[in-house]
């Protein structure tokens, strides 16, 4: 029994003893906590990065795709039938404007030429005849105006004749590549038949459009960079002609610029990377795209003034791939925030650590 009471004894004392120390702990936990607040008050600030605020040249450009074309295009084609007689290119070669491409039989069309000529000969020495005769009284006038409309029928005849005689010589027209022939000699042709693709490939032409929000953005002259897959030499060009209105089912406006040729390393069809440049400003303010909070009213940002943070609204244009450009709210010599957005409020106390804008 006493050995009992002395189990029992042991364990209400070691229960009283862990309370009094929980008790304990406790007050000491609490003292400290109320010492710290009345010797600090302040929480500490926080540390940041931030960038401090210069002018510098911007060039607000627009990236988009084309495709080139030859300055000048022709499919050459026969305006009569006929056989072809003589072939005097070179495929793949240069011709000059006016040069003889292929000749197409003419000779009866030469017989019917002969024949004219010598009918309009003959009138003519008919007429010759009626004047004389009409200054003499000889004849009326009635009889000299029919010989003088025969022959200048004649004479008409003749010339159609000529015309259809000069459509048989299929000439260059203009100086360009010539491409490769789908025609050989001997062979009969028609209007239909494709002798050749002949290009004009310099300059060359840059075609392609942009969103109609820039259209007043762009004038002619401005200037175009662009390169090509096939190459990693960039190469400019000029803005030469702007479709007077918008594509109603794509919102873009058609543009086409003018670059030289001089090597002919630019080839028709293809597909251009352009660079348009839209506005140029020397004193640009910009700043990195993670300082930018958005908001329910637009945009934010924070910076320092006197060791705390200030949010101010800003307002925004052109976004890089690392700035952005920022037209309103923001003074050159303003400490921007770049980090820490998610923790800072208005007055929290800041340490900053300057970081180079790239």
């Amino acid at each position: 029994m006493k050995l009992k009471y002395l189990i029992y004894t042991l364990l209400v004392a070691g229960v009283a003893y862990l309370i009094y120390y929980r008790i304990s702990a406790n007050q000491k936990i609490g003292a400290s906590s109320n010492g710290g607040g009345a010797s600090g008050g302040k929480a500490p600030a926080l540390n940041v990065t931030g960038v401090v605020v210069q002018p510098a040249p911007f060039a607000d450009n627009l990236e988009v795709t084309g495709t080139i074309e030859a300055n000048e295009a022709v499919a050459l084609q026969s305006e009569v039938s006929g056989l072809v007689t003589g072939i005097y290119f070179t495929e793949g070669g240069q011709v000059t404007k006016g040069s003889l491409l292929v000749k197409i039989n003419d000779r009866d069309i030469q017989a019917q030429l002969q024949e004219s000529l010598t009918k309009q000969n003959l009138s003519a020495t008919n007429e010759g005849r009626a004047r004389q005769l009409l200054d003499k009284g000889a004849i009326s006038q009635e009889e000299y105006d029919t010989a003088l409309a025969d022959l200048k029928s004649l004479q008409a005849q003749a010339q159609l004749i000529r015309a259809q005689l000069a459509k048989t010589s299929i000439l260059a027209p203009f100086s360009g590549k010539i491409g490769l022939r789908s025609i050989s000699q001997g062979e009969y042709i028609t209007p239909t038949t494709i002798i050749a693709n002949l290009l004009n490939t310099n300059p060359v032409k840059i075609n392609f459009s942009v969103p109609e929000k820039y259209m007043a953005q762009i004038k002619n002259g401005a200037t175009v960079t662009f390169r090509t897959d096939g190459s990693n030499h960039m190469y400019t060009g000029k803005v030469f002609a702007i479709e007077p209105g918008i594509n109603s089912q794509t919102r873009t406006l058609q543009i086409k610029a003018l670059a030289q040729n001089a090597h002919q390393e630019l080839r028709p069809g293809s597909f251009a990377k352009i660079s348009l440049t839209l506005d140029k400003i020397e004193d640009a303010i910009m700043i990195p795209n993670q300082a930018i909070i958005p908001v329910l009213k637009g945009k934010t940002v924070f910076i320092t003034k006197n060791g705390k943070a200030k949010q101010v609204e800003v307002h925004s244009g052109t976004r890089t791939d690392q700035n952005i450009l920022i037209t309103s709210g923001l003074s050159v010599g303003d400490t921007v925030l770049t980090s820490g957005a998610l923790s800072l409020k208005d007055d929290a106390a800041v340490h900053v650590t300057l970081v180079k804008q790239k």
